[in-house]
């Protein structure tokens, strides 16, 4: 994160104004700094109202985080790997961009191919063998 916000891409850039960065108590082990300390980051970011994308950067960044969003359209991820919260907000920060790029990322279009002549072959080889095979199964009355 620069001081103007996290870069996503070269050309997408998401504003620090967007972003709502809080810090908790962390649980888990960390002895008293752990019951001291508000450590642990916790990041929200509302995709469905955000300026700072395209409207099919909002369509295709809904739909493949659509299990991560809350009822609101918000993102929030949080981390408290680090014992240090300065650690924590780094990767956090980092884990939001790599988040958003593979949310953002377009999918390759996929060009149809015909299968080649020998596996058309060899398929309706199998195919017959297999039938075969159930054929001589049965019984002769």
């Amino acid at each position: 994160m620069t001081g103007r916000g996290v870069e996503i891409r070269k050309d997408l850039l998401i504003p620090a104004r967007e972003l709502s960065l809080s810090f908790v108590r962390a649980s888990g082990p960390g002895g008293q700094n752990v019951n001291k300390v508000a450590s642990k980051a916790v990041l929200r970011f509302q995709v469905r109202d955000s300026p700072s994308l395209t409207a099919t950067q909002r369509e295709r960044a809904l739909a493949r985080l659509a299990s991560r969003l809350t009822g609101e359209g918000e993102l929030i991820l949080s981390c408290a790997d680090e014992r240090y919260q300065a650690r924590n907000r780094e990767a956090l920060l980092e884990r939001f961009a790599t988040v958003m790029r593979a949310a953002l990322r377009v999918p390759r279009r996929r060009r149809p191919t015909r299968p080649s002549a020998k596996a058309v072959e060899r398929r309706l080889r199998a195919k017959h063998a297999r039938g075969e095979r159930k054929r001589e199964r049965r019984t002769l009355e």
